[in-house]
């Protein structure tokens, strides 16, 4: 397993982690994107580690808690073997506190993790989003002391927009605080816009991004296919609402493109797809998911080969969309030649 570091941390993850979404399987959302409990938890983390894959991701509001106690249970005897890594800060309760980035809320939540997951300490800690109502000086102070108390060793964000999370890195620098190292964020062959803005920042401030719904939303299966109906066992049909929009002749574009490589490699879409991203700047870590032992190892097969420049090169064309203002003029060379990234 190749392992890289997270930003400037000194801290090294492994190219591919798993994303315990799929554990616990409560509510319409996570019950389509699998239920699995703790034996199967526990056999999905014996595979991972066997390969190397020792980032496990999940989140407070997974299957309302399940996804972290189910993944603590499976972790059990072996704590010293993993990363763990959890998000919070998305409403994770009905009280008027169980919801943002205040003190209150996330002390409480991180202690509730804590319980859950079965363990002492959070190796990353993220922000599952941006909190406009709360000063980001009490954030980064109430997180800078759950580190100084070791409650948390890193931390980073999830789904912020480049000018709030450079915002809170400035305010980080000024006042002597821990400071974000991670950025999880979604990026993927047909969801390419971290790379307009969020991309060249994480370049320069030092982050490393960790990826989430690499095969965007489970478009790029292989499964869905022009002029074909949605097939039956898709998820799509129950979490389409929740997805990152595409325009479908893009899509069907990039899966066409992505079809070719198969053809020349021999490798599945999946494993393209993943292999495309981990050859992208700034990816320190892409997240894997699966309901049963043969998508893991499918997608554990992204690994221990590399595409092509010229692959590479078709693939982007297929996937390119022209960036909005102000971003287009330095994608094109118009206004720089010096742009902190090129892809």
């Amino acid at each position: 397993m190749e392992h890289r570091y997270l930003g400037n941390s000194g801290f090294k993850v492994p190219a591919l982690g798993f994303g315990a979404g799929t554990f616990g399987g409560q509510g319409p959302l996570f019950s389509a994107w699998g239920n699995t409990d703790v034996n199967g938890a526990r056999r999905i983390v014996d595979i991972c580690l066997d390969a190397g894959v020792n980032l496990f991701d999940s989140a407070d509001v997974y299957s309302n808690g399940a996804s972290e106690s189910i993944l603590g249970a499976a972790i059990k005897g072996r704590r010293d073997k993993v990363i763990l890594s959890t998000k919070m800060s998305l409403r994770a309760g009905e009280g008027p506190n169980d919801v943002g980035s205040s003190r209150h809320h996330l002390v409480r939540a991180t202690d509730a993790a804590l319980e859950r997951l079965g363990t002492d300490y959070i190796d990353l800690l993220q922000l599952h989003a941006f909190d406009a109502m709360t000063p980001v000086e009490q954030v980064l102070r109430t997180l800078d002391d759950l580190v100084r108390a070791g409650k948390v060793r890193y931390i980073g964000v999830s789904n912020f927009s480049g000018w709030q999370l450079m915002k809170s890195l400035a305010a980080s620098d000024r006042l002597g605080l821990s400071r974000y190292v991670a950025n999880q964020t979604y990026y993927s062959l047909i969801g390419r816009d971290y790379e307009w803005e969020l991309m060249p920042l994480a370049i320069d401030q030092g982050m490393g991004a960790i990826v989430w719904s690499p095969l965007g939303w489970g478009r790029l299966t292989g499964k869905i296919r022009r002029g074909q109906p949605l097939p039956a066992g898709s998820r799509l049909h129950d979490t389409a609402g929740f997805a990152p929009p595409v325009e479908e002749e893009r899509l069907y574009r990039v899966v066409d493109a992505m079809d070719q490589v198969a053809e020349e490699t021999g490798k599945t879409l999946p494993q393209i797809a993943l292999n495309w991203l981990l050859q992208r700047p700034t990816v320190a870590s892409v997240l894997i998911g699966a309901r049963d032992e043969e998508q893991l190892e499918q997608n554990l097969g992204a690994l221990g080969w590399q595409l092509t420049a010229e692959q590479v090169k078709r693939l982007d064309a297929a996937s390119a969309v022209t960036p909005p203002y102000p971003y287009y003029p330095y994608w094109n060379g118009q206004f720089s030649e010096r742009s902190p990234v090129a892809v």
